[in-house]
């Protein structure tokens, strides 16, 4: 290409030139954390109802057979990254990284850099260093290009980063680097009504096909197929159409972002992972019983209250579905006062419809606060209260919790979490081998990884464990 480069083809230097080496030893540490994290909530939600769709119009339509699906079968890598990240978003369990303006979810790109990663026959340090990209990517948009009060969704980054990604996994050249983020920037701009409201199947779905779509677009790019150069800064581009100015200097990126992500220690939105654990305190109180509760009240951000308090993205006191109910601070504390955890299975059809945790919720407010809203993004503060009927009042604070990149989990605290989640449709021995896989993926190469995911088996131990949602919402 000749003259001055676009910012396009800024960021796609910085993506071909990046390596596993640029890693730090704790982002590696991290990024494997993140991908051990992600698997196991994606083998969790094996048998939900909205999964069993999507893999039935996935074998519907076929696809040559070039990237493994989690529980078996292969498919085309475009299709694969949508029914992979269906199964890592669906629990809404995966990692965010909370920028001023923008909460996102770096793990939603794994599936697309996986599927071409298997491909292209990439070594494990190959994904890694792909998905490092695609973190780096959104994480830097997420903090510069913020979209969220302008009405879109941070999937509208993401198709940045997902095609940046699956690029690098490809081992495409800069300029077809440059043209597979063109395509997938100018094509994927999803509007935030994804998430407020009566929320739908479609908020778990969002970004899968996002990276779908991105995959698509790197493929195309593959074969030659060309985008507009000046996707971010030309006439009707993204900063005048959608964010505004912003500056990245691409060159000057590093590999780092992924330290500064979070994982989530409750099954829950990333914005009440705070307020659930002061919940959680309360309830170990000697005084406390659910059914001498007569008032909620938390005191909380601005960003947690207008997305699941109940303030400009809509009233969560209406709670009738899984996608509801994760996204609902009145539900989230009801539930764990009264059953002592957010795990998956207090997302059952018959555990959100029950009549205890369906009253208790109705006894919830929510409130923003102007000091705490002050102290986001750089702690998740959270000070509830909770009133016995006999005018006992009961109190925690919290400013982080394990997980937030303030307290971060260990590979310890992550093998846990991925024993419980993944243990419905795996045994023991499953689990063992592929958190060493994992462990040891930059020595390995990436087939090591997913012939073992294709291997899994969701009729096995499922019997064992209560269904997950049997009809769609």
């Amino acid at each position: 290409m000749t003259g001055p480069m676009t910012e396009v083809q800024n960021l796609a230097a910085f993506v071909e030139r990046a390596r596993f080496a640029d890693l730090s030893g704790k982002a590696a540490a991290d990024l494997k954390i993140r991908v051990l994290d992600t698997l196991g909530v994606a083998i969790g939600a094996l048998d939900a109802a909205p999964i069993s769709a999507i893999r039935k119009l996935t074998a519907e339509l076929g696809g040559a057979p070039l990237s493994t699906l989690i529980g078996g079968g292969k498919t085309a890598p475009d299709r694969a990254a949508f029914y992979n990240g269906a199964l890592s978003r669906y629990l809404d369990f995966m990692d965010s990284y909370i920028a001023t303006g923008e909460t996102c979810h770096p793990s939603d790109n794994l599936a697309a850099v996986l599927a071409a990663a298997e491909m292209r026959g990439a070594s494990g340090a190959d994904f890694l260093t792909a998905l490092a990209v695609a973190y780096q990517v959104q994480a830097r948009l997420s903090d510069e290009a913020p979209v969220r009060d302008k009405g879109f969704d941070h999937t509208t980054q993401g198709a940045y980063a997902a095609a940046a990604g699956v690029a690098k996994a490809l081992a495409l050249s800069r300029d077809r680097i440059a043209n597979a983020v063109a395509i997938s920037g100018t094509a994927n701009n999803a509007l935030r009504v994804t998430r407020t409201g009566a929320l739908s199947h479609w908020k778990g779905l969002a970004y899968p096909n996002t990276a779908m779509a991105a995959t698509h677009a790197a493929l195309l790019a593959a074969h030659g197929i060309i985008g507009p150069q000046a996707v971010f800064e030309g006439n009707k581009g993204f900063k005048e159409t959608i964010a505004g100015p912003f500056t990245i200097d691409w060159l000057s990126e590093d590999l780092e972002r992924v330290r500064l992500t979070i994982v989530k220690q409750h099954n829950a939105e990333i914005h009440s992972q705070s307020a659930i654990d002061a919940a959680l305190e309360i309830r170990q109180h000697p005084n406390f019983a659910a059914g001498r509760v007569r008032a909620v009240r938390l005191k909380t951000f601005a960003v947690a209250y207008h997305i699941i308090g109940g303030g400009v993205e809509g009233d969560k006191r209406v709670v009738r579905t899984k996608e509801e109910a994760d996204h609902s601070l009145p539900y989230l504390l009801a539930v764990a006062l009264i059953d002592g955890e957010v795990q998956p299975e207090q997302f059952l059809p018959e555990r959100i419809g029950a009549a205890d945790v369906q009253a208790l919720l109705r006894k919830v407010t929510v409130t923003p606060d102007a000091a705490l809203s002050a102290q986001f993004p750089k702690q998740l503060p959270a000070d509830l209260e909770v009133e016995l009927r006999d005018g006992t009042a009961l109190r925690a604070q919290r400013h982080d919790y394990h997980g937030f990149y303030t307290n971060p989990f260990d590979w310890a605290a992550a093998r846990k979490k991925f024993d419980r989640v993944a243990r419905q449709f795996t045994d023991a021995a499953e689990r063992d081998a592929i958190a060493d896989v994992v462990a040891t993926l930059a020595e390995r190469p990436v087939t090591d990884l997913t012939r073992l995911l294709g291997r899994i088996r969701r009729d096995v131990h499922a019997s064992e464990f209560p269904a997950r949602e049997r009809s769609a919402s």
